[in-house]
């Protein structure tokens, strides 16, 4: 095929070869001279077919490849032009069989196709072809994404560099040509080949080898996959799964590291790191920006953060040089805590003067920096309860318009200096990442309700204080000086921030739960009430319509009617129904004596509304929340963990070393470094000196030994480095379960079975037409010997019971092949079968995955597998007369 000229190629346009129909035969028989006979013409020219036999050839070329016959399938590929379809077929069939030399065989003929100008399609657009639609494998199947999906690394790598690619699916609402071509066309077909090309973008085989950031595209994978499983609800379970797939790869990628450089490493790698140097990724406590697991904790990637390693770095930095903390005992944690919620004013002034003392450097490491901040949000905590019993004991002063707004303005203090706080988190984090994290939304509203608490009450202050200035005015002044609390307007903005503070008061004891995930009984249930409520949220939907629609019956009912007080008006009728939720309301409510056809009809919706709502919806309610918690519980230590890893990020930024609300008073050291910022912009950095990795050739060094001008940066190095060997790892896993798949050995025999069969029948002709011999019982002698020679090979063989097989039937199907040794000491090696010449041994002829690495087979193994099935071809009777 290689010597065709292009004028041979010109010169079959109009040959078609009607299919032979003794060539299936020929190719389960594995009589490659037969075949070549059934499709030769005589004239050399390759040739070609008829379409309306399109489906045959298929079978018969697929057939040769799945039966491991390269005689027979070299013969097809000699003697016959598939065309572009039947070769894209066959070369599915050749990824799905693991087959890398067939499938560089058919790469080149494509190539060689294409570069005659054919009619050539890309994989792409096979879901447009009728013809596939009775084809095994499913719409959008490409070889490069089945042999991704069957993770054949070898297989992906030669695709890729014959350029072949998984092109990114387009958006669901996307409404471009090709997308509404596609839906119109078969919409069955386009969801099913976006489904199997999300298959082989997330496969650990693509992953790996055609990503530079193998683990930075399976984060971004798996965000896009949760979000398509949102979108795409038919097929959520398929989405889903694959995103625990990229979770999991991301997890078998970390777990490759081998020192704590490469950890280091890897997890402070950002979007954009070019160069990335380690200097360069540290903050000024020299606490590394842990960028990647940042990014993790954005992408929502629990597995990977709740890794061992990661979980290690976190713990070692948030203890920082106390390594006694973390095997210490409860009762010292305590007493160092105690210590530092008394003494925290003291510890904050020696900060401020002397942030590098040994005291300032220890208030900088992250654990003692969140027991600084818990403790001053304690102290506000504290300051909260003493206003509300001032308030109290002042009940008069407070209730008038006389209160002074200093009394119970302490908190304030505090409120500023959380706004102040937040205002530098959401610089440093930016706006996007600060609202991502729905804590962050709730502290700016319980600020914007502290600030709108005491605005109002300055409010009404100056309005009293400017009223009363004008003579014109003075109703209004006394109504803002004088007047009492039941002479004032509902709307009254003093009214509106007493409630203000009531309600931001409440929501300021819930934060508190911020700082439970710090410890793992406490930390667990606060991750089951927020999954609580949210399963709350949902059920209160449900709950408005159901209450809604029983709320408008019954006040419906009772509206033309005088005599129930409790009923007839929407007010008193929604709280009659809210409270017989609870049980608290008087059944005796509905009873109307006079109008019995409206108290019957009342009676029979309420007792449906406490049917449906009482023992429906709240046994619902119930069990979701009870679920909810199980599943918590079922990985709770996932779950803890990666609440935990986000409450020790939140410590490790840079600054927010002192709390509030000292944090209002500018430092020596912020005024420093501001005066830094502004004349000495540059400085100079040395370049870290690098460990060497084992993995990484240096290649690129020149004969000095320094790195030349194309050096690869170290990140990429460590990349490539846990890339090779996560590879190595696969093929060592892949290689041990093939050994173990009974489905690969019956494959195996399948293929033995074939030459076998093939090889005996030459056996036999050989018999009666060689002059070598004078008779038949001189061939039976031949083979007498044969079995002779071969029988120690099987004493110890002990695999009948494995395969099936009883000991009778093993033992005649040895002597098929008995005997094959004794022929070659005599040298008698034109009778012995070509399947057991030398060059056909286990050695030299094994075509065994490239993506494994496997051992020999042993001959007896070999002679074996050769023999196992030869019975069910037909073999043995056949044989028989031959011996």
């Amino acid at each position: 095929m290689e010597n065709i000229t292009p004028d041979q190629w010109q010169a079959i346009v109009n040959k078609k070869l009607n299919f032979p129909p003794e060539l299936i035969a020929a190719i389960q028989e594995d009589n490659s001279i037969l075949v070549g006979s059934l499709l030769s013409t005589g004239d050399g020219i390759i040739c070609q077919l008829d379409e309306s036999e399109d489906r045959l050839w298929r079978e018969a070329l697929n057939l040769s490849i799945r039966m491991g016959n390269e005689d027979t399938f070299s013969a097809l590929m000699l003697g016959v032009k598939f065309d572009f379809r039947q070769i894209y077929e066959a070369l599915l069939v050749a990824v799905d069989t693991n087959q890398p030399r067939v499938v560089k065989r058919l790469l080149d003929r494509l190539d060689q196709e294409k570069g005659n100008k054919m009619d050539v399609r890309s994989f792409s657009m096979a879901i447009f072809d009728h013809s596939i639609d009775d084809s095994q494998f499913a719409p959008g199947v490409t070889p490069l994404t089945l042999a991704c999906q069957k993770d054949l690394y070898d297989i992906v790598t030669m695709l890729t560099k014959k350029g072949h690619a998984i092109p990114l699916p387009h958006s669901v609402s996307c409404t471009c040509l090709e997308c509404r071509n596609g839906r119109q066309y078969d919409l069955l077909k386009f969801s099913l080949s976006r489904i199997n090309t999300y298959r082989g973008m997330a496969s650990r085989a693509y992953l790996s080898i055609t990503t530079e950031d193998a683990m930075l595209s399976a984060f971004r994978l798996s965000r896009e996959l949760r979000k398509l499983s949102k979108k795409e609800p038919e097929f959520k379970p398929q989405y889903l799964s694959l995103e625990e797939l990229c979770q999991e790869f991301a997890v078998e990628m970390l777990a490759m590291c081998r020192n704590q450089s490469e950890v280091t490493t890897i997890l402070n790698i950002c979007d954009d790191d070019n160069e990335d140097e380690l200097d360069e990724q540290t903050f000024e406590e020299r606490i590394p920006t842990l960028s990647r697991l940042r990014l993790a904790v954005n992408y929502n990637q629990k597995l990977f953060v709740s890794h061992p390693i990661c979980q290690q770095v976190l713990s070692s930095i948030w203890c920082g040089n106390i390594p006694g903390w973390r095997g210490s005992k409860t009762v010292w944690k305590l007493t160092v805590s105690l210590g530092i919620f008394f003494t925290m004013p003291l510890l904050c002034m020696i900060y401020w003067v002397a942030p590098k003392s040994k005291i300032g450097k220890t208030l900088k490491i992250p654990v003692i920096k969140f027991l600084l901040h818990s403790a001053s949000y304690l102290w506000f905590i504290i300051t909260l309860l003493a206003e509300s019993i001032f308030m109290e004991l002042y009940r008069n002063e407070f209730a008038s318009r006389q209160q002074n707004i200093l009394y119970n303005s302490l908190h304030m203090i505090w409120v500023v200096g959380f706004f102040w706080s937040e205002c530098k988190n959401v610089w440093a984090e930016g706006l996007r990442g600060y609202i991502v994290d729905w804590s962050n939304i709730l502290d700016m509203i319980v600020l914007g309700m502290y600030l709108a608490s005491f605005g109002l009450r300055v409010l009404i202050m100056a309005i009293g204080h400017f009223v009363c200035q004008d003579q014109n005015l003075v109703e209004k002044c006394a109504y803002f000086t004088q007047t009492v609390r039941d002479e004032w307007w509902q709307e009254d903005p003093q009214l509106i921030s007493e409630i203000l503070f009531a309600v931001t008061s409440m929501l300021s004891f819930t934060r508190l739960a911020y700082i439970l995930p710090a410890h793992e009984s406490l930390g667990t249930l606060q991750i089951s009430i927020g999954i609580m409520i949210d399963d709350m949220m949902r059920f209160m939907f449900l709950l408005m319509i159901i209450g809604t629609a029983f709320l408008c019956g019954l006040n419906n009912i009772y509206v033309p009617y005088a005599t129930s007080p409790h009923l007839g008006r929407f007010n008193e009728t929604f709280n009659f129904l809210f409270w017989t939720m609870f049980g608290a309301s008087n059944q005796g409510y509905v009873d109307m004596p006079d109008f019995v056809l409206a108290q019957f009809v009342g009676r029979v919706l309420y007792g449906v509304f406490t049917l449906v709502i009482v023992i429906i919806l709240l046994n619902m309610l119930i069990a979701m929340i009870t679920n909810s918690f199980q599943k918590i519980e079922d990985d709770a230590d996932v779950e803890w963990k990666f609440a935990r890893s986000k409450l020790y990020l939140s410590y490790f930024r840079e600054g927010s070393t002192i709390p509030v609300p000292f944090n209002l008073v500018p430092s020596p050291k912020a005024l420093f470094y501001l005066l830094r910022g502004f004349f000495c912009c540059c400085n100079q950095k040395k370049t870290p000196d690098y460990p060497p990795i084992a993995s990484v050739s240096n290649s690129t060094m020149n004969n000095s030994g320094e790195a030349g001008m194309d050096r690869v940066s170290y990140r990429l190095q460590v990349v490539k480095a846990l890339v090779q060997r996560y590879i190595e790892a696969a093929r060592r896993e892949f290689g041990e379960a093939t050994r173990k798949d009974v489905g690969n050995r019956i494959t195996e025999l399948n293929k033995g079975v074939g030459r076998l069969h093939s090889a005996m029948k030459q056996l036999h002709q050989n018999l009666q037409n060689s002059k070598s011999f004078g008779s038949k019982s001189d061939g039976g002698n031949f083979l007498g010997k044969y079995i002779k020679g071969a029988k120690n090979k099987f004493k110890n063989f002990d695999k009948n019971e494995a395969m099936g097989n009883s000991p009778d039937l093993l033992r005649v199907n040895l002597h098929l092949i008995w005997g094959v040794e004794e022929g070659k000491k005599e040298g008698k090696t034109e009778m012995i079968p070509e399947v057991f010449t030398e060059k056909n041994t286990p050695t030299n002829n094994r075509e065994s995955s490239p993506d494994i690495s496997t051992e020999s087979h042993s001959g007896q193994e070999f002679l074996v597998r050769e023999t196992e099935s030869t019975c069910t071809q037909g073999t043995v009777e056949e044989n028989t007369n031959i011996m």
